[in-house]
């Protein structure tokens, strides 16, 4: 790998942020949950030396061997004010390179999108990050307050050693912090003729379940009314079959208020799903957003087939709305039966703030100032962030990473999903915006 294109120094962010995206996704940082991925401490300390070069003083976190983390301060105009976290994560989900039409680590370019593994989740933002701050700082512009870049370890696994550990271990990176931006929101989306621009306020609490059924061990041949196979699998398949009711969360209510006025139809609260075929390819990432889920992920069990194991154990992934977790659970154990019992693989909270204030209001801003028919709404995200852990330490958190996108591209599909792949031009767009953004954030 060579990264003299990226250390170019570029006139603007637009003209450096696409190279930067694709060398970032030359880094394989894929990260299969444990510590045997490659990590993030080679691409971490790129990072570093790209914040090193315009004169800022990056700490570099290791929670782990390969497990690493970016943190910089950048003084702002007005350092009375409140602090501003912008984080965005290194590591990557892995991906099987024969299923892909490229090379997911090649960061190839084609048909005008940067192709690869991380190209939206999220190695595009940490791209737009790093070619904003080296510009301004080049040109000697300060943002309108302090801002706190972090380029984090282990998002894709839950942020234990990433996001987690920095603010149990390294509190005093983020003092006087007290709100933040990152993954997922501030992209287009086309609603009718409207092209609306989400602003994440929300997001699903996490519930990574193993679930273990436990009974007699015996020889298959024998008439045996006591199989953990037959109780656990029993029990799996009313889980994922359950149809969980409609729930509506604040942000989800204003989203699809938003969407149906975009569309010129009076909004439904008793019928929100039939929004869903009038938003495109992202009806699948909001009708995920309208209720609670559940979904089997995995099952094990047996050493033999003449051997009726003692136990047996499944996987299961469950996401539950702001506000309804205690309800998901009595419905969820409810489900399980008295024979099988749960525990936590990993367990998170679910967030959501309210669609106002200064911070909402400069990233729709600067959303409006280049694209000037765009209509922003707050939305909730099906799936979990580092803004779990920042929320922990009272910072109020937001999903911003800004890109327009064309209307065909089922941007939700990209996530963790084969040829994943971002527009060049959603790039530069993005660059625009965070520009824009971090002069009156």
């Amino acid at each position: 790998m060579t990264d003299s294109t990226a250390r170019t120094p570029r006139n603007t962010a637009e003209d450096e942020v696409t190279d930067l995206c694709r060398e970032l996704i030359r880094f394989d940082t894929s990260n299969p949950g444990d510590h045997s991925g490659p990590g993030e401490r080679v691409a971490a300390e790129y990072v570093a030396g790209l914040l090193s070069e315009v004169g800022l003083e990056p700490t570099v976190v290791e929670s782990h061997p390969k497990r690493t983390s970016v943190v910089v301060r950048i003084e702002g105009e007005d350092r009375s004010r409140p602090g501003l976290l912008v984080h965005g994560h290194l590591d990557v989900v892995p991906a099987n390179a024969t299923d892909w039409r490229v090379d997911p680590f090649s960061g190839e370019v084609r048909d005008g999108l940067v192709w690869g593994r991380g190209a939206v989740d999220m190695k595009d933002m940490d791209a737009i990050m790093l070619a904003v701050t080296r510009q301004r700082l080049r040109e000697g512009r300060k943002p309108a307050r302090d801002v706190v870049l972090a380029f984090t370890a282990d998002e894709e696994a839950g942020g234990n050693w990433g996001a987690k550990y920095l603010v149990e271990q390294h509190r005093d990176l983020f003092e006087g912090v007290t709100e933040a931006v990152g993954e997922v929101g501030g992209f287009s989306i086309c609603v009718g003729d409207q092209r609306m621009y989400v602003v994440q306020t929300a997001e699903k609490g996490i519930a990574w379940l193993r679930l273990t059924a436990t009974g007699t061990a015996g020889h298959g041949s024998m008439i045996h009314g006591d199989n953990a196979v037959t109780t656990l699998a029993e029990a799996v398949a009313r889980i994922g079959r359950h149809e969980w009711p409609v729930q509506l969360a604040p942000s989800v209510r204003a989203f699809l208020e938003g969407a149906s006025a975009a569309i010129g139809v009076p909004f439904d609260p008793d019928d929100p799903g039939s929004l869903l075929g009038k938003l495109g390819p992202a009806a699948r990432m909001i009708g995920a957003t309208l209720q609670n889920t559940a979904n089997p992920t995995g099952l094990k069990a047996g050493y033999k087939v003449n051997v009726i194991p003692k136990t047996a154990t499944a996987e299961v992934d469950c996401r539950f709305l702001p506000g309804f977790e205690d309800e998901f659970f009595a419905e969820l154990d409810r489900l399980l039966g008295d024979n099988v019992k749960r525990e936590f693989i990993h367990h998170d909270i679910a967030l959501e703030t309210t669609a106002d204030g200064d911070l909402y209001d400069a990233m729709a801003a600067s959303l409006v100032a280049e694209d000037p028919e765009a209509k922003i709404v707050p939305y909730c995200l099906s799936a979990g962030t580092d803004a779990k852990w920042f929320s922990k330490i009272g910072i109020r958190c937001f999903g911003f990473s800004p890109l327009q996108l064309p209307s065909e591209l089922d941007f939700s599909g990209m996530f963790h999903g084969t040829d994943e792949r971002v527009p060049v031009s959603g790039l530069r767009f993005g660059a625009r915006v965070f520009d824009k953004f971090l002069g009156i954030c």
